[in-house]
């Protein structure tokens, strides 16, 4: 109720400053907050949905008066999906430090691989950094004192993920896919190990490549081995078309995805298979999660519908402006411990960090295609 009165406050404040005639402007200069996200290639859309998410958020945020007085400006980092590339679009974060500029903070970024390139470089400079997806666990221990993440990390969703499938699948004999990143090879042995420890096992364990769309050789593996269910570590560009493959084999174990493959694509993808399959993700649908509000404000925004990572984007983006107004400043060291040291209002619940960086009693919800559809089951 009081997210959606917020929401309601926010709409009511700019009709009114529109009405008469001007609004409520910033008065201190600019303050830039770069989203480094793949907006190009295979994972675009995931990127866009995240970089949609900080617009809204900075557009409310200059509506009234800006932060502390500065002009929110937004600049968006295209990483393609790749470390090489993210380092180097990094750079230009730098770039804009050492030209004078004020740089509050870095919104970023959607992999941990690339998360994990760049921070050798964030690590160094007066911004804040917050992945809104990022799950790999090491980036939180690390020693970072200028990195958060808003979503559970890697432990977290494989432990509930392997709850899911013992306790709600009744599954005993798990097949274990992953693609050949840091993020799906580190997600898939910690999800064997938590499948180990409540008694269930690994009857198959299997690397594929990322971006790979076709599966013959895997899916012949699958058929013949006695199995309960099936999990995947990886990313929407090939779980859509492993779905597929599965499936059209005639294949009919329950299949969880992880997070990375929680995007509309791979619905859309999956040459109508997708139906049934379970997914775990780091935040509910803009559906459930914000109000006809903010679906609308997001919209006029962005000119498209929100997506599953409009709201880490969005999240992200909270974090970073409530720790600015609670540290009364914009000096990094300060921003950070006002993060660490604060209970911070989001469009989901009040988050407080660890120390590390990592937030307090994450969480992980489970969805199903429905008609087509993603319903949240846990």
């Amino acid at each position: 109720m009081q997210t959606r009165l917020f929401f309601t406050l926010i709409v009511l404040i700019a009709l009114l400053v529109t009405s008469c005639g001007g609004q409520s402007t910033p008065t201190q200069g600019d303050a830039i907050v770069f989203v480094a996200v793949p907006l190009s290639g295979f994972q675009a859309n995931g990127g866009q949905t995240i970089l949609g998410g900080v617009r809204l958020a900075a557009a409310e945020i200059n509506q009234t008066g800006g932060l502390l007085g500065y002009r929110v400006v937004v600049r968006s980092l295209d990483d393609e999906s790749d470390s090489e590339v993210a380092v180097t679009q990094a750079s230009q974060v730098k770039s804009a430090i050492d030209a004078g500029e004020q740089v509050l903070g870095v919104i970023g970024h959607l992999n941990s691989g690339q998360t994990l390139a760049t921070m050798e470089l964030y690590k160094d400079l007066p911004v804040v950094v917050i992945t809104p997806t990022a799950s790999e666990k090491s980036l939180t221990e690390r020693g970072y004192t200028n990195f958060f993440r808003v979503n559970a990390n890697d432990n977290i969703q494989a432990a509930v993920d392997a709850e899911f499938f013992v306790s709600k699948l009744k599954a005993k004999r798990v097949i274990v896919l992953y693609n050949d990143t840091p993020y799906g090879k580190g997600l898939a042995a910690t999800l064997v190990q938590e499948l180990k420890q409540r008694g269930a096992e690994t009857v198959l364990n299997l690397q594929v490549a990322e971006a790979q769309n076709r599966f013959p050789d895997e899916v012949a593996k699958i058929k013949n081995m006695p199995a309960d269910a099936i999990f995947y570590a990886g990313y929407e560009i090939e779980a859509a078309y492993l779905r597929a493959d599965i499936v059209e084999a005639g294949i009919t174990l329950p299949m969880l995805a992880s997070d990375g493959a929680f995007l509309a694509s791979t619905i859309d993808e999956s040459n109508g298979t997708a139906e049934g399959m379970y997914f775990s993700a780091f935040a509910p649908s803009p559906e459930q999660a914000a109000n006809a509000q903010w679906i609308e404000a997001y919209q006029a925004v962005e000119y498209r519908n929100p997506d599953t990572y409009s709201i880490n984007g969005y999240i992200a983006m909270q974090v970073l402006m409530e720790g600015v107004r609670k540290a009364d400043t914009l000096t990094t060291a300060q921003v950070a411990d006002a993060i660490r040291n604060n209970a911070i209002d989001t469009i989901l619940k009040p988050l407080r960090f660890e120390a590390d960086g990592d937030v307090v009693d994450a969480q992980i919800w489970i969805y199903q295609v429905v008609n087509g559809e993603f319903k949240q089951v846990q």
